[in-house]
């Protein structure tokens, strides 16, 4: 018969064969991916050019720096309750016209966090990435049909937009005279003898523009 002492030692080591292995500590999970900046413009200038009364068209002419240090996309909205055509990109210091496409709010919401996913945007393909503290400039062409902004009865016209950036142009088409505009403003006839309306939106809320025009007489 074994010592006592050798049942024990005998225990012990057939309990440690037995005994799980140590659980190993969990990995750390993977940081999170960085988020994406938010998309930033400067210096926008807007010109809409009132096309034929009864159309409920009008041509906007867009032009805007791009600003996120890095980018190389850039998204403009379409204004939901406008069907747009006559798009057309072009980078300003060249000329050259520049890759677009229009996309979804949920696909721009990749590269833009700030889109409306229910909403259209038209996606850039920026002529160079925007270097830090510069800005790559944009000039957005684009036709709008929408009849609750652009309506003619007879010989009188009216434009009434909410109008959110700072500098804006309103240009009447061929033949008409201004005859009643609720924003101070700036009334010049251009060479070709259109009456255009231009002003500064200065403060931080959207200006309810509403622009009223008459056929002049023959």
């Amino acid at each position: 018969m074994k010592p006592p002492c050798c049942a024990t030692t005998t225990l012990v080591l057939l309990a440690g064969l037995a005994a799980p292995p140590a659980a190993r500590p969990a990995a750390a999970a993977d940081p999170p991916p960085p988020a994406t900046a938010a998309q930033t413009e400067a210096d926008e200038y807007t010109r809409y050019e009132l096309l034929a009364p009864g159309t409920a068209r009008f041509r906007i002419l867009y032009e805007v720096t791009a600003t996120t240090a890095g980018a190389t996309e850039y998204f403009n909205g379409i204004r939901g309750g406008s069907e747009a055509s006559g798009i057309a990109v072009s980078d300003p210091a060249s000329g050259r016209p520049l890759e677009w496409s229009v996309v979804s709010g949920r696909e721009a919401r990749g590269a833009h966090p700030q889109a409306d996913p229910s909403g259209r945007y038209i996606r850039i393909r920026l002529p160079r990435p925007v270097p830090k503290d510069g800005g790559v400039r944009l000039l957005i062409e684009k036709v709008y049909a929408d009849p609750k902004s652009y309506s003619g009865d007879g010989d009188r016209l009216v434009f009434a937009r909410s109008l959110g950036i700072r500098r804006n142009a309103v240009v009447l088409p061929p033949g008409y005279e201004l005859v009643a505009c609720n924003y101070p403003s700036q009334v010049i006839q251009e060479a070709d003898g259109r009456v255009g309306v231009s002003f500064m939106n200065v403060g931080p809320a959207v200006v309810p523009l509403v622009v009223e025009a008459r056929r002049l007489q023959p």
